[in-house]
């Protein structure tokens, strides 16, 4: 029991009001304004706890808020104990422990590294029931909790309604997700003039055989299909299972159960309670298998899927180790890697292969060491201006809602012989490897074989200029190794007028004399120090341009990990070191000084 008279917490950067629950009230849960309290579990129920006795029981059950994408992500962790964990930590005090104060710690995955959340577990609820996701036990509340959490981190409740299963499944996991066409878009037909032109990948469930008691699938509609009666304009649904089945006639069919976030059935299908579908079965199957569907859950076969549903979106199985597993064959994934990258106006948004400056987009290396599976995924982040530390507000609106968030992207990948070459004639080139056109996607992901030897990848923006950081990761069965390739430094800001003073200062790190390392150690300022003086007198009025390189004499594979500071000092202090500088130590390094 809790400690009598002590307050549970109470969470200030996530209030219970409107501030959490609305950020713009463009959506309809708008109109619940005034109708919400925050209650407690143990408010709300006599016995709460984070999960029921029956798991089955523990599923997501969708309420008031449009988030079906991520309820169907949610499941996938009931799957796996221990991504599950990962995100919701065990142990953590519950009702009527001693150690509970009213507050809950969750991670999720977010640019390349895992964030905590911490939230008390006071839940919006109308009339004293919970209004938004709950658990199929009226006792349970990690689903609730959860919700509450990645609301949190997204900056309000009214911030997940709508958006993609992919990008929860990463979210919850750290892994990756495809997401793959069951039908031809409009969009599709109209293919972009782009210099590669290459369809979203249509699904087939035989690929999947290695994985597919192991991998996260859902399915979702964009338009109400015939089957589907109740389903609005754009729904996602989890497939829980799929197999073959062997009919009377000796034949196979393959069906998939199906389940509603919603908790209650939509379907009308041939498959439904005693359909005519099931006649085909043997009666003993039959009855084993319609015994398996718990509330809100459906059984279709494979032509009905197929043509029923626009997508379904493929996440990538995860070992208790972390490693990914390849959905084509069922490989480990066993190294990865990743690097940050950003295109930037003017200097690295060099737009797409239209473009006569593709070719300075942010490249980077990619050598593989024999010959393996390989997986990249370009993630770029969604474009958000963070004004608190949960609170987040869109850097640009658009007319198009679908596209607000994100660039259009893609990744080219060429082989090259050695790590020197012509970067155009390059380009000229078909690429060895690509992403499909350029998508209005938070990720892409490019997989193919590769042999032995040196790659280029180039991740690009469609339009040229357009702004946006994004994550490059590298997925191999073999070993690989990651690297940026270096740009040039964007151009300063010069005046027509004067000219450039350049000085070269010449020294060496000498163990035991004038090798400190960095800043993190005492012995750092044992480092060369190498003074210079800014004269001109129009510095105090339009300020002076300075660039300082740092090159070290050493061969490219043998390089030591290197940076320099500046530090603005008295003239005193500059004589004095003037005098200590030691002619004999002037061999390993250089560094170029140019004023103006």
């Amino acid at each position: 029991m809790q400690i009598p008279g002590e307050a549970l917490f109470e969470d200030l950067d996530f209030p219970s009001d409107d501030t959490s629950l609305f950020s713009d009230s463009s959506t309809p849960i708008a109109k619940l304004q005034g109708d919400i309290t925050w209650l407690r579990p143990q408010e709300i129920c006599q016995s709460p706890a984070l999960f029921p006795d029956d798991i089955n029981l523990g599923h997501a059950k969708q309420g008031l808020l449009g988030d079906c994408w991520f309820l169907c992500a949610c499941t996938s962790l009931l799957k796996s104990k221990h991504l599950l964990n990962k995100v919701l930590p065990p142990d953590q005090p519950q009702w009527g422990d001693s150690r509970y104060r009213g507050s809950f710690q969750f991670s999720f995955w977010e640019q390349g590294h895992w964030t905590e959340v911490t939230i008390d577990d006071r839940l919006p609820c109308i009339n004293s029931t919970l209004c938004f996701s709950r658990c199929h036990s009226p006792t349970a509340f990690w689903v609730a909790l959860l919700e509450k959490a990645y609301a949190k981190l997204h900056g309000s409740y009214e911030r997940l309604w709508a958006g993609q299963v992919s990008e929860a499944l990463v979210d919850l996991t750290g892994g990756v997700a495809e997401r793959w066409s069951l039908g031809e878009s409009e969009e599709e037909q109209r293919l972009e003039q782009d210099s590669d032109q290459v369809r979203r990948r249509r699904l087939d469930l035989n690929l999947l055989y290695p994985v597919k008691d192991e991998c996260a699938l859902s399915c979702s509609t964009h338009s109400s299909p015939g089957g589907a009666s109740e389903l609005g304009q754009y729904h996602a649904l989890t497939v829980m299972e799929w197999l073959d089945v062997k009919t009377v006639s000796g034949s196979k069919v393959l069906l998939l159960r199906i389940r509603n976030p919603w908790g209650r059935c939509c379907w009308g299908g041939a498959w439904m309670g005693s359909g005519v579908g099931w006649r085909a079965v043997d009666p003993v199957s039959a009855l084993d298998l319609q015994a398996r569907v718990a509330e809100g859950e459906f059984w279709l076969d494979e032509t009905n899927f197929l043509s029923q549903f626009d997508d379904v979106t493929v996440g990538y199985p995860i070992n208790d180790e972390g490693h990914l597993k390849s959905i084509y064959t069922g490989n480990l994934l066993t190294h990865n890697h990743q690097l940050a990258g950003r295109w930037m106006r003017g200097h690295s948004a060099g737009g797409s292969r239209n473009s006569s400056s593709y070719g300075s987009n942010p490249k980077f290396w990619l050598k593989v060491c024999e010959r393996g599976e390989l997986l990249v995924s370009l993630l770029q982040h969604r474009k958000w201006r963070t004004t608190e530390k949960y609170a987040q507000t869109p850097l640009e609106e658009s007319n198009n809602t679908t596209h607000q968030h994100y660039q259009a992207i893609a990744l080219h990948m060429w082989k090259v012989e050695k790590r020197r070459f012509n970067l155009s004639r390059m380009l000229n080139k078909p690429p060895c490897a690509s992403t499909h056109c350029h998508a209005y996607e938070r990720e892409v992901v490019l997989h193919g074989q590769l042999e032995p030897g040196y790659y280029l990848l180039i991740p690009s923006t469609y339009q040229p200029g357009a702004e946006a950081r994004f994550l490059i990761r590298a997925f191999s069965s073999t070993s690989t190794s990651l690297s940026a390739l270096k740009s040039p430094a964007p151009s300063l800001p010069l005046t027509t007028d004067g000219e450039w003073e350049t000085s070269y200062f010449r020294g060496s790190w000498v163990e035991g004399k004038t090798a400190g390392g960095s800043r993190n150690f005492l012995s750092h300022w044992q480092n060369p120090c190498f003074p210079f003086t800014v004269c001109d007198e129009s510095a105090v009025t339009s300020g002076v341009n300075v660039k300082i390189t740092l090159h070290q004499s050493r061969p490219d594979t043998d390089l030591h990990p290197i940076a320099f500071h500046i530090y603005k000092v008295s003239q005193i202090l500059i004589q004095n070191e003037l005098k200590s500088l030691n002619a004999s130590d002037v061999k390993l390094f250089a560094v170029k000084v140019t004023s103006k």
